[in-house]
């Protein structure tokens, strides 16, 4: 009927249909944005293409530090196990990138054999060469953890004289290619060892635009006093705060992460409730990979957009006969002006922009005038994409969530204090008096009943008002008090007795002891009076 009506047009107001996450992720790279980066050798300057694997791969964690900082140990102590190839020691032991994986047998698999295994996420690093790829191995083997995510062990970042020898593959380099590909970056830290050498500097800038994925472990704190603490932890942050250039605040973990009794017990709370929030960190990576991946595509799409741009200018400046090395240098030079316009022509963030340095560099190898003009058709293509098709599929991401909302990292250090009376906080708080046959809250009674009959109670009742008035002394906000009185009017009458009364004084002092309330009232807490009337 509307013979005018392009099929871009109908195309747009009809976004591809998916199944699954992974499968749209791996179409619209094929179809989309694979094209536009061949022709503008995206993968000579940037990172090379995308893989089945790179999509399908459980959710990796990068472990980063200098040597003796315990990361192989915060590895076992995860798994609970030993792993193939493991070695663990105060001098530079780990000299291999170690992929622990899940295998249903125990071994080893070398770098060689890694990068031809289409089933694995490594076969692009076959570009980093022999020297890489004999410090590269895969460890399998069958632990419950390694079911839901993949740990990447990493060498001992080296300092001082160590630096000089060179380890025969660009270090940075590769970190940086399993910086676009992994989910979580740990970066170690030892309590006695904070000072940050060049190796460590460089890495550390090598992980610049995936600071979202960056956490910081403070690691064997228990072998320092409270008040060195403190001063180690004040430094870590102000020497990060130098290399790790966000306005935001790093997120750092302290603890001790080995199966060893702490040296210093006093901080035993503080490491369990940090432990606690890494564990959970760490639990959630399965559940959003997709998103994950969905979110590296878009970054993804959008240098790849900015440097179609660079290309495509760099070769509409070139001269088609004479003086052409002349202009080649004239137009690397003046790299830092191309961007500004590219800046002010396409509305485009300085933030999406690749490293000036390091694309000039990198230009001085290629010939400008097989750069290919601007195509417009592939660009339009993926901004169909980002504006149409990603749409689509974040709805899917949802569904799938929601159609796997258990989908979390169980076995090994995760389940060690899931249950039972070593669960973190177990018996505090809200949770004190949990294993007692009489009810906690007796204790404090006698005191919590003078207050309570100077309210005038009637027919043993306070009314909602006089309790108020006694409540608000706490100085708690509104909204917590609001939900202390849900908590404890437990017959839902407006009114509290004096068992109700003792029991609402109760929550108040778990709360202003810092511990939260809990969503609904434990059985241990339910007044003895109200409790047949419950059963």
């Amino acid at each position: 009927m509307f013979s005018w009506l392009g099929t871009d047009d109908r195309r747009k107001k009809d976004p591809e249909v998916f199944q699954t996450v992974s499968e749209g992720l791996k179409k619209l790279y094929k179809t989309k944005l694979l094209p536009l980066e061949e022709h503008y050798k995206f993968h000579e300057f940037h990172s090379p293409a995308l893989e089945d694997a790179d999509f399908d791969n459980k959710p990796m964690v990068l472990l980063v530090g200098q040597y003796s900082t315990g990361k192989t140990s915060f590895i076992r102590y995860l798994l609970e196990q030993d792993f193939p190839g493991m070695r663990i020691g105060p001098e530079p032991t780990t000299d291999s990138f170690i992929a622990v994986m899940h295998g249903n047998m125990e071994g080893l698999i070398p770098g060689n054999a890694l990068v031809v295994d289409p089933k694995k996420p490594f076969r692009k690093l076959n570009a980093f060469g022999n020297a890489f790829l004999n410090r590269f191995v895969c460890a399998q083997l069958p632990n419950p953890v390694l079911e839901s995510i993949s740990v990447i062990d990493t060498p001992g970042i080296l300092s001082g004289e160590k630096q000089r020898i060179s380890r025969g593959y660009d270090f940075a380099a590769v970190l940086e290619w399993f910086a676009e590909r992994v989910d979580r970056i740990i970066l170690l830290f030892d309590a006695h060892k904070l000072d940050i050498s060049d190796e460590f500097s460089e890495v550390i800038k090598a992980l610049k635009n995936h600071e979202d994925k960056i956490r910081v472990v403070l690691n064997k704190a228990d072998q320092i006093e409270t008040q060195q603490l403190m001063r180690v932890y004040g430094a870590l942050m102000w020497s990060l705060g130098k290399i790790v250039n966000t306005p935001e605040v790093i997120r750092v973990y302290i603890g001790s992460f080995w199966s060893h009794p702490l040296l210093i017990p006093d901080n035993r709370k503080l490491f369990e409730a940090e432990e606690q929030d890494l564990f959970k960190d760490i639990q959630s990576l399965p559940r959003n990979a997709a998103l994950r991946k969905l979110n590296d595509l878009i970054k993804r799409a959008r240098l790849a957009k900015v440097h179609a741009y660079i290309i495509s200018s760099l070769k509409k400046e070139m001269p088609s006969v004479f003086g052409k090395d002349n202009k080649k240098k004239e137009l690397i030079n003046s790299l830092g002006e191309i961007y500004s316009r590219i800046e002010r022509e396409h509305q485009i963030s300085p933030g999406d922009f690749p490293n000036l340095k390091k694309m000039q560099e990198q230009l001085q190898a290629h010939d400008l005038n097989k750069f290919q003009p601007l195509k417009m058709k592939l660009l339009d293509t993926v901004d169909d994409m980002l504006a149409h098709d990603i749409a689509q599929l974040m709805v899917l991401v949802r569904q799938e969530e929601t159609q796997r909302p258990n989908q979390v990292v169980k076995g090994g250090a995760f389940e060690g204090t899931m249950n039972g009376p070593f669960g973190h906080g177990y018996g505090e708080g809200a949770g004190e008096g949990i294993d007692e046959v009489e009810w906690v809250v007796a204790r404090d009674k006698p005191m919590y009943d003078e207050i309570f009959y100077t309210l005038s109670p009637v027919n043993g009742k306070v009314t909602g008002a006089n309790a108020k008035r006694e409540m608000v002394k706490s100085k708690l906000p509104n909204t917590v008090l609001g939900k202390i009185w849900k908590l404890a009017d437990i017959d839902k009458d407006g009114m509290l007795d004096d068992e109700e009364f003792a029991l609402a004084n109760h929550l108040i002092k778990v709360k202003l002891e810092g511990h939260e309330l809990p969503s609904e009232l434990p059985a241990h807490l339910l007044p003895p009076s109200k409790r047949k009337v419950t059963e």
